[in-house]
Formats: C-alpha cells, structure tokens, sequence
C-alpha cells in the first residue's frame, strides 16, 4: 500500500513537465513563423532585382512661346441699331391693324389705317380750288394779251394794261396755291395709311382699333427695333482704353474686310459663348468724371434674331496681342502675396521652383510674360503625391492631358497605377 501510494503522486509532476515543454514547443515554432513572413516580404522586392520603389508619375505641360491675344471680360448690354417710334400724324380713328405683333416688317408697310374720309373730303377741296385758280389764270392771262396789241395802238390807256398784267399774274400765284393745297391735302391723305419708317422687327401695337389718335399730339402706336446687326454698350477704365487704341494704330488688329477693329465676343447670361464675332467701332470721347470709366460701342451680327435688345450680357475683348508669352494651366499657378510661381521638372526629374509675372486669364489658362523658357516642363497635376513624399524626390514627367468637360479624374488613380507593378511582382 505505501508503495502505490507513492508512485501516484510522482506520476502527475511528471505529466505537467511533458505538458509544458509541449506548450513551449508550440509557441518557439509561432515565432519562428512570424519572424520568417517580414523577411520573405521584405526580400521579395530584393530577390526580383530592385529595392528602390518607382518615382511618382507627375503631369505636366511643355513651355511654347507664341502671339497671344490679351482679353479682357467687361458687362454689357445689347441694344437696337435702330429703333424707330411709329406714331399718328394724322388726327382721326384708329380702323384697324395691318400687321402682326412680334412680326418683322419692311420700310413702307402699311401698319395702320385712320379714317381717311375728312382726309379725302379736304384733298377733293383743294383740287376744285386748284382748278377755279387755273381758270382765273387763263382769263387773265388773256385779257393782258388783249390788251398788248391795243396800247401799242393807243386803244387802252396804258394804266388798263398794267392792271391786265398784274391780274394774270396774280391768277397764276392763285394757281401756285391751289397746286400747293392740293399737295399739302394728298400727303395728309396719306397719313392716313401709317407706314414702317424703318425695316426691323415690330412689337405690340399700343393702341387698338376705334381709338382717337393724333389729336393734338402724335400718338404713339408701337415701335420697330433693327436687331441684326445689334449694338452692345460696355465700359472700361480709360487706361485701359488707351492701350487698346494704341494697339489699333500699331496694327495689332485687322477684321476680314481689312479695316483695323478689335474683335469681341458675346457670353450669355448662361455661361455660353455666342457663336458670331463682333467689332469694336467707337470709343466715346469723353470720360466719366465720377467713376474713371469710357463707354464703348461694338457691333454684333443677329441674322437670326437669337439675342434681344435690352439683354445684359458678358463682353469679351482682346486688349492687344502679346508676343513670345506662354499659356499655362490655371492650376499649375500658385498664387501668394509674394508673387505667382510654377514648379518646373528637369530631365533628371528634379522639381524646382520658378517666379514667373502673369498677365491675364483665358480659357482656364494663365498667360505668363516672364519667368519661363521655351521647352521647361511645368508640371500641371501630381501635387498631392509630393505631400507624401520627402523633399527633393524625383518624379517622372509625364504629357498632362486636359479632362473633358464634365469629367472629373480622381487623385488616387495615377497612385493605383504606380503600385499595381509591384503587387503584380
């Protein structure tokens, strides 16, 4: 019995011992394997032969000096290169409306009609006062020649013959009136028929049919406005103004027709730019005192009436035209209170910065007068990367395309794209 007793308690040390150096085992095996996985990661990229990772990919754009048009984007208004009031000149009532409101007409159309009776009555008046006059005339007239022969001959005193001729004379100023009556009865006939003065585009008819018109003052009864070509009125700084006029005189612009005019363009209230150019054709002579400003006029073709008198609209105009200037990206510009630069890639792919001076902007592009040189490489898209980089990386330039309208290219694409060789490998 003690001997059992014994042997029982040895034999439970004994399994804990195997329990534990089995447990020890294990977990020796664990970090082995742990320790084993950084060192097969770590020496894929070594064991295929690079431990370098692959300079970040960076857009950019090609410095090409060239002739470039500075333009400037002023307010404006567009405004008929004609408008013409059609008024009553004769007194009487309105009969009726020969035209369609919102219509186009033609210089002499007939557009209204007043009553022309008393117009009539009065014109048949002075054609029988015209003719009475003649007969006087011709009475007169030949009584003095009655008379001629008859003082040579000492038949009629003399005084009688005067008074004969003197009365023919008369009768045929009678006659003048009369003919002058008649005229002045036919043209108030005819306003009786009011006409379009001007071709042009009509609007509503200001008064209806059975109204009284022309009493006293002429009565206004619509309006025609020329709209093709229009006009549209704008200001700018005078300074401004004469840089542009000394631009006209170098000769820096010249339209079709060989005449020296700057050329401008129309945006509409939505953004788009209409499609015909226009003309500048004067500036005014005088400045405002209050505001510094002059008034410009330019001419705009409208052969299908889509743009409206009275439209406030954007006006773009090319100042002058600027030789060996470059145009960049707006985005490739950093702009601070110590002047605008660019970062420019060399063909070691170091990335270095440049002051440059800019001048105005177009089309999203800035155009820069100074700071670059034909053939730089200014770099466009790839700023993010760089963030995470540290300084003095080199990067690979790449063409920069420009994103349609509309299409929006997400800043981690280009990153996507650089890593999937090496999670390929």
């Amino acid at each position: 019995m003690p001997v059992s007793h014994v042997s029982h308690r040895s034999s439970f040390p004994l399994r804990a011992v195997v329990a534990a150096l089995a447990t020890v085992a294990l977990l020796s095996l664990a970090a082995c394997g742990k320790g084993e996985a950084p060192a097969a990661a770590g020496g894929a990229p070594g064991g295929a032969g690079g431990g370098k990772p692959p300079a970040p990919e960076v857009g950019v754009v090609i410095a090409t000096p060239g002739n470039v048009g500075l333009v400037t984007e002023l307010p404006g208004r567009l405004e008929a290169s004609r408008v013409s009031q059609v008024r009553a000149r004769a007194a009487g009532i309105l009969q009726e409306r020969l035209f369609r409101e919102g219509s186009d007409v033609k210089a002499g159309q007939a557009l209204f009609k007043i009553d022309p009776a008393p117009y009539a009555a009065a014109a048949q008046s002075a054609a029988a006062s015209l003719a009475r006059a003649e007969a006087n005339a011709a009475q007169a007239k030949a009584l003095a020649e009655r008379y001629k022969p008859l003082v040579e001959a000492n038949a009629v005193s003399k005084q009688e013959y005067a008074t004969a001729v003197a009365s023919a004379k008369s009768a045929e100023a009678d006659v003048a009136v009369g003919r002058a009556s008649v005229a002045t009865a036919k043209i108030n006939l005819g306003y009786a028929s009011v006409t379009a003065p001007i071709s042009g585009r009509i609007g509503r008819a200001l008064v209806t049919e059975g109204a009284l018109v022309g009493q006293g003052d002429a009565t206004e009864l619509a309006v025609i406005q020329q709209i093709n070509p229009l006009y549209v009125n704008f200001t700018q700084s005078a300074s401004e103004v004469l840089k542009l006029r000394r631009a006209m005189q170098d000769g820096q612009f010249k339209q079709a027709d060989g005449s020296a005019a700057a050329s401008i363009r129309v945006v509409l209230e939505d953004g788009s730019e209409y499609a015909l150019p226009g003309k500048l054709l004067f500036t005014d002579l005088t400045v405002d005192p209050t505001s510094g400003q002059v008034t410009l006029r330019a001419e705009v073709p409208n052969p299908k009436g889509d743009l409206l008198p009275g439209l406030y609209v954007r006006v773009r105009i090319e100042q002058a035209q600027v030789s060996n200037a470059i145009t960049v990206p707006q985005q490739s510009v950093t702009r601070t209170q110590q002047g605008d630069t660019v970062s420019v890639v060399d063909a070691e792919g170091k990335i270095s910065k440049r002051t440059v001076k800019i001048s105005a902007a177009q089309n999203n592009q800035w155009v820069v007068l100074d700071g670059l040189k034909a053939g730089e490489q200014v770099m466009v898209d790839g700023f993010q990367k760089l963030q995470m980089m540290p300084p003095g990386t080199p990067v690979k330039a790449v063409p920069w395309k420009a994103p349609a309208p509309g299409a929006a290219t997400p800043p981690a694409a280009p990153a996507a794209a650089a890593s999937a060789p090496a999670a390929k490998q």
